[in-house]
């Protein structure tokens, strides 16, 4: 079979304490769903030659591609904030694929069967959750939002029991790579310290090459990852994104979106906003994706804490110093994004004031996130109270001594037009289960390109209806 896949399987040279050598189960009736040709021509992949029966038999697993090594990786995680031992339940990683220009990435099927990690689940995923999996990823990529992505979406022809009886679907996800905090925390678990320095060096090796003092790795490492959690969750604030489930086995240590399961994206702005229906005190709310991600990091800290500094209580001084470097740097590129959201060129000293304004005004209001930045560019406003902010606003833009082009243009570059509003993602998925794919397939087209104006957008650009205010996600397990 004919697939040009290039498997180079790096990560099985580590200790099996890390991993469990693990088969796709067999699925009885295969059928292919999605095919993502983009990604796959940008992986160097080419299907040409495979009929519409062998791509649903390869990306179930009833056919391995050649080079494939399939693993289930172990992790540890804290999940709303407790600490436990984990893996790869219902996924598999198939090989890491070598592209022409040489870069790395995972291939992982999820919901393809029970592993030794699957802690008494099924190990199998239904359709609803993959095909969201796959709107949201591919919505991520195109917001210029680092993230996985998704390949493939393949039926199994045997169903599933969540709340109800669901077609079981495999989705086939493409990663940097899945090491996570929780990767670093499970081997902390276990008091490996020479496991724990194999993996410190294979992730610097694969994802922060630039570390070159051999005597400060743990601690560049730490601070590296830490400056690519602040980019990431910057770009959520950005664009109103709502992870839902921020535990520390679903924070990539590449910097990338990884898992998205009762993730949302915001309509009317609220920093309290939460749509995950197991998320029952807000721990993972809009506004708290910062501070969440800081203590999370500060469990990556705790665990290679050895590695820090041979002294315990350096390494500790070491740790808290990077830790608590957190919150400055993060506002500095907050402030830098939204004064960009703003069209600010230049700097002011009551910049700070401005977007806080703004953002009051938009939670007093009840204003959607994504229209209100589009409103204001276009000069389109209803609201009493944002017409006065509008006035202080256009002041403060006349000051800059820039073209009213130069303005809208930095403007353009980070203000959506379209987000993917949950009561469409809803309506494609509802369609789908129904067996007919026009909704969704819309829907990806219209996320392709968010940031360019078009005629067509409309019905993608309206925020949910009132009736949906009480709209949850659920995790899909």
């Amino acid at each position: 079979m004919k697939t040009n896949f290039k498997f180079d399987n790096s990560y099985t040279q580590l200790t099996s304490m890390m991993m469990s050598k693990v088969m796709p189960a067999k699925v009885k009736l295969p059928k292919l769903v999605l095919l993502n040709h983009n990604l796959a021509k940008q992986l160097g992949l080419d299907f040409s030659s495979l009929d519409e029966k062998q791509l649903a038999e390869l990306f179930t697993g009833n056919t391995l591609p050649e080079g494939a090594n399939p693993i289930a990786q172990a992790y540890a995680g804290h999940q709303f904030g407790h600490l436990a031992i984990l893996g790869d339940g219902r996924a598999i990683v198939l090989g890491e694929h070598i592209t022409p220009t040489n870069q790395r990435y995972d291939i992982q099927f999820k919901g393809s069967g029970r592993t030794p990690y699957s802690r008494g689940g099924d190990g199998k995923a239904a359709l609803g959750p993959m095909l969201r999996e796959y709107i949201i990823s591919e919505a991520m990529y195109h917001l210029n939002i680092k993230t996985t992505r998704s390949l493939a979406v393949a039926t199994t022809g045997e169903n599933v029991m969540r709340e109800t009886v669901l077609p079981g679907a495999i989705l086939t996800r493409v990663a940097e790579s899945h090491i996570r905090v929780g990767t670093f925390e499970y081997v902390a678990i276990k008091r490996d310290i020479q496991t724990l320095k194999k993996l410190l060096q294979y992730s610097i090796e694969r994802h922060y090459p630039e570390i070159k003092d051999l005597d400060k790795q743990a601690p560049e490492f730490l601070k590296l990852v830490l400056e690519k959690q602040i980019d990431l969750i910057t770009d959520w604030m950005r664009v109103g994104f709502i992870h839902g489930v921020m535990n520390t086995d679903n924070m990539a240590i590449s910097g990338e979106s990884i898992d998205f399961g009762p993730c949302a994206f915001m309509d009317y702005y609220n920093p309290k906003t939460v749509f995950s229906s197991i998320d029952h005190h807000g721990r993972y709310a809009f506004g708290n994706q910062p501070s969440i991600a800081q203590w999370n990091l500060a469990r990556l800290a705790d665990a290679i804490l050895p590695l820090l500094d041979e002294d315990q209580n350096k390494a500790i001084d070491v740790g808290e110093e990077i830790i608590h470097s957190f919150k400055e740097k993060y506002e500095k590129k907050f402030h830098k994004m939204m004064k960009k959201k703003l069209g600010l060129i230049t700097d002011e000293a009551d910049d700070v004031i401005l977007i806080q304004e703004l953002l009051d005004t938009m939670e007093k209001n009840n204003l959607d996130y994504t229209n209100t930045f589009r409103d204001l560019m276009n000069d389109k406003i209803n609201n009493e109270t944002l017409k006065n902010f509008h006035a202080k606003w256009k002041i403060r833009i006349d000051k800059q001594n820039r073209s009213h082009e130069e303005v809208l243009t930095l403007m353009r570059n980070v203000n959506p037009v379209v987000i993917p509003r949950n009561h469409k993602v809803e309506e494609s998925l509802k369609e789908a289960h129904k067996g007919n794919l026009v909704s969704l397939n819309n829907l990806l087209n219209a996320l392709k390109d968010p940031y360019t104006e078009r005629s067509d957008l409309t019905l993608y650009q309206q925020p949910a209806p009132e009736t949906d205010k009480k709209y949850k996600t659920f995790c899909g397990t």
